[in-house]
């Protein structure tokens, strides 16, 4: 068979004989000056481009150093007896900020400084494991001691590049970088390891590797801001547990700002702007071994539950919409309330179904 069975027909017009090269000559006159002109242009933008490609990458380079010449010195390495862990010089008086699970029990610190001196004495001010963070003191002061700037956590946004700095494995003055990857997490801590098992809201989830040892250091934006403190990374369970790469979240700088100021003046923090239902309480679950709400284990004589009408031996099983089937749930949806706002909870009481208007208390 003809690979081309079908056949075209070429219509033809006729001119004059001088008209006809005129003609030809006209268009390929403009064709080719058409040409020229496309190929100049596309060299031209080529080039352009070419050009502007590596100074993009030389720019963001010089911010690179840049951020990391100005926020590394105020990156420390805390060494308690059994811990590693990272901390921000937060002022001029000696004052360091670090997560409360770096320091744990302990009272007094090593703490190796940028500065280059041998590691210094630092004792702990108070720690406040509901948010994870705690403040340390230098017992003296080093000399050439710089604070971070601390950015503005309304300012943060999807996208934008971040570092990280701390001493992850031990390995000091280390910085890795990414983008935040997302804003408003409420992520809970687990009680192994060393965790406080507290529940944070508004964490920042950051791509930016995050290991053992950065807990506690800085995530700073590309004007040398802090915007949080690299706390801990997400884990997978069907890879037993171990890290999840590319998943880390910090604490928010609104939070560690309002949490260090009051250590700093008061030894404690008196305003947490965490909201509390002033129970304890523990996960039930039903025939089939799963969770199905939290029982009230104790209920705080005039606390919010004890003034809804609520008591011991209650089930919570809603906060709001919100439905709560364990302990960490439970603190997960009172993580997104303020203290003194009014929710439904939804509790059963005997097998029965009940609702109670409760005014939410503070942690």
């Amino acid at each position: 068979m003809d690979a081309f069975p079908f056949r075209t027909r070429t219509r033809r017009l006729l001119l004059p004989p001088v008209a006809a090269v005129c003609a030809l000559a006209l268009v390929s006159g403009c064709s080719g000056a058409a040409t020229d002109a496309a190929e100049s242009a596309d060299a031209s933008s080529r080039t352009t481009r070419q050009a502007s490609v590596p100074r993009a990458v030389a720019e963001l380079q010089s911010d690179y150093e840049r951020v990391i010449a100005d926020v590394l010195p105020s990156v420390v390495q805390i060494d308690a007896s059994d811990s590693l862990g990272s901390g921000i010089v937060y002022d001029d008086k000696g004052h360091i900020v670090t997560n409360a699970h770096v320091v744990g029990d302990e009272k007094s610190f090593q703490v190796s400084v940028a500065t280059g001196e041998k590691r210094v004495k630092a004792t702990l001010v108070s720690t406040y494991p509901e948010q994870d963070l705690a403040v340390l003191k230098f017992d003296r002061t080093p000399d050439g001691l710089k604070a971070a700037k601390f950015g503005d956590s309304e300012k943060v946004a999807m996208g934008q590049i971040v570092l990280a700095m701390g001493s992850p494995l031990g390995l000091s003055s280390s910085v890795t970088q990414g983008i935040v990857s997302a804003l408003g997490r409420t992520v809970s801590e687990s009680r192994t390891g060393g965790g406080t098992g507290a529940t944070i809201a508004n964490m920042v989830q950051t791509s930016a590797a995050i290991n053992p040892g950065n807990s506690g250091g800085a995530l700073v934006n590309l004007d040398s801001e802090v915007i949080g403190i690299p706390t801990l990374a997400a884990t997978d369970p069907q890879l037993g547990d171990s890290a999840a790469p590319g998943i880390g979240f910090a604490i928010p700088v609104s939070m560690v700002r309002t949490v260090a100021d009051q250590i700093i003046e008061s030894g404690r923090v008196t305003d947490s702007g965490r909201a509390a239902l002033d129970v304890t309480g523990r996960t039930v679950v039903d025939d089939d071994y799963r969770p199905v709400g939290v029982a009230l284990v104790t209920v705080a004589k005039s606390g919010a539950a004890a003034d809804a009408g609520m008591k011991a031996g209650d089930v919570v099983t809603k906060i709001g919409d919100t439905p709560v089937t364990t302990i960490t749930s439970l603190s997960e949806a009172l993580a997104a309330l303020e203290p003194g706002e009014k929710v439904t909870v939804t509790y059963t009481r005997g097998g029965e179904r009940r609702t109670a208007e409760v005014t939410l208390g503070e942690i």
